[in-house]
């Protein structure tokens, strides 16, 4: 009987086989790193996305939630914050507001940021969240800052108002009502434009870049509509 030989891989045969292997793990882990790169990314545009049109949302409803009361004011821009008094948040007979929106720079980026005060029930504690907002906006401490939160990721911003059928800036026309006599006297403007635009620079990279507009009317002028 001729001697049997057993059948198996040569050296060679292995590492070539060893050497595919290991080529086709190297791309399979390329591939898999990459989607899950992609998954991460589109996840963290969708949060940003996300945030904006929150914070969107809570500017319309912080404005349709104005509210004026006699010699005060509801409403006032003075190039760095937007400042509202407005029904509480909670619950309707909770008093009433102060929200104040800024944009405050931080290192090499800016952020778009919004205030909330306390609900309060008598006009000198109103007076006080009107004051505090302002101060919040200009040079805020730990306190003031404890009570904002920030919206998003913002290179400037522009507010105008609509008065007199046309697009302007709030300051131009910061006159306070006339007294009885008619003549005019310098002061805060306590008349609600019929129009709020807010225009945002957001950076090339967020999830939504270049310039956006968001216009609000006062529900008496749309019909209840915003």
């Amino acid at each position: 009987m001729p001697p049997t030989r057993n059948k198996g891989f040569t050296l060679i045969e292995l590492l070539v086989a060893i050497a595919v292997m290991a080529l086709m793990a190297g791309l399979s882990w390329r591939g898999i790193d990459g989607m899950v790169r992609t998954q991460h990314l589109l996840q963290q545009r969708a949060d940003q996305l996300m945030r904006l049109q929150a914070g969107l949302a809570q500017w319309t409803t912080d404005l349709d939630a104005m509210v004026q009361l006699p010699n005060t004011q509801a409403l006032d821009w003075d190039g760095r914050a937007l400042r509202i008094t407005r029904r509480s948040s909670t619950a309707p007979g909770d008093g009433l507001q102060v929200v104040a929106w800024t944009r405050r720079t931080e290192g090499a980026s800016g952020q778009w940021l919004r205030w909330q005060s306390a609900p309060v029930a008598t006009r000198a504690d109103l007076q006080v969240a009107w004051t505090t907002a302002a101060r919040w906006a200009q040079n805020p401490g730990d306190a003031e800052k404890a009570a904002e939160v920030r919206i998003y990721a913002l290179d400037q911003w522009r507010v105008f108002y609509y008065r007199s059928d046309a697009w302007t800036n709030p300051l131009s026309s910061d006159v306070a009502i006339p007294p009885p006599n008619g003549e005019k006297v310098p002061g805060p403007n306590l008349t609600l434009p019929d129009g709020v635009r807010l225009v945002l620079t957001l950076p090339a990279d967020s999830a939504v870049s270049g310039t956006l507009t968001r216009d609000w009317v006062r529900l008496t002028q749309s019909g209840g509509k915003s």
